[in-house]
């Protein structure tokens, strides 16, 4: 029988790979406008990710981190779950994919070319909700995926460098949530000190296809412009992501609507950014509200 978190988060779209377990598969709101020959991600106009072949999940909605800007709802948790295996997990996608998205199939707005593309996923984004890093077979999860030909975004929150290094996705994504440790402190309110353990994380980034990105909150991180690009340029990381928080989900019980910051106010933060580095703004998504930096150098 299935947990009462599990319940909750089955009545908002989760897919649950087992019962006993917090992995799961949801599709998110641009995988479905997609379909339906809407717009696409902002993954599709930066690194080419066709939204409607895309299948969010995650092997584990454990979490480290309480950040106040985070859509998910801290009250659903899973003490000892069981962990699924690679094999389960792998076995399970299609099915909770089609599953998810049958209801579409009979849409006026969706073309049955288009509904059977959506059914046969070529891309993995490993960033539903949870620490994905916190699963054990990880490494072995992003291989089996690479062996079945998906390419495969990861994205953590850095807390886990040593996992994080076993790891060789397509893309790695680490969010950096703050400027410096302070802020990190208030921001995230994680279980432990893990400040060190994200910026080691960001000195894996240069030997692989990567990205960092920021959720900017308005009034909370959105100062010290040196000191990002410092932690920019020392990660070496190929791209950098500087998006707007957005006033979603949970985190409407802790953060308010001021809290959002408008598009030209987060290019305006990434170009005093660039300011103090060789990164430069080459790509934009206003709907998205998240703008793209490269280094140029």
């Amino acid at each position: 029988m299935l947990s009462s978190p599990c319940k909750a988060l089955r009545s908002q779209g989760y897919q649950f790979f087992s019962p006993e377990s917090s992995a799961a598969v949801k599709p998110c709101l641009w995988c479905k406008k997609a379909l339906k020959g809407g717009e696409q991600c902002y993954k599709h106009q930066f690194y080419g990710i066709e939204s409607h072949r895309c299948i969010q999940m995650t092997p584990t909605l454990r979490c480290n981190h309480r950040c106040l800007f985070c859509w998910r709802s801290f009250e659903h948790e899973y003490p000892g779950e069981r962990e699924c295996t690679p094999e389960e997990i792998l076995a399970g996608l299609y099915d909770l994919q089609k599953r998810a998205l049958s209801g579409y199939k009979v849409s006026p707005y969706v073309t049955s070319e288009r509904f059977a593309e959506a059914l046969r996923p070529a891309h993995v984004a490993i960033s539903l909700s949870g620490e994905p890093t916190l699963y054990s077979h990880l490494p072995e999860l992003i291989d089996l995926l690479k062996d079945r030909g998906f390419t495969t975004f990861l994205v953590s929150n850095g807390t886990n460098p040593d996992m994080l290094s076993r790891c060789l996705p397509y893309q790695t994504y680490v969010s950096l949530p703050a400027p410096d440790k302070e802020t990190y402190l208030s921001i995230c309110r994680p279980a432990a000190d893990y400040w060190d353990q994200i910026c080691r994380s960001l000195t894996l980034l240069s030997s692989r296809r990567s990205a960092v990105r920021v959720t900017l909150v308005r009034g909370l991180n959105d100062h010290s412009p040196e000191k990002y690009a410092a932690l920019f340029e020392k990660s070496d990381a190929r791209y950098i992501e500087i998006k707007g928080y957005m006033y979603l989900g949970y985190s409407r019980k802790r953060l308010s609507r001021e809290h959002m910051p408008a598009h030209a106010y987060i290019k305006e933060f990434a170009e005093r950014i660039a300011e103090y580095g060789n990164y430069r703004i080459t790509n934009e998504n206003a709907p998205s509200r998240v703008v793209l930096m490269e280094n140029t150098a």
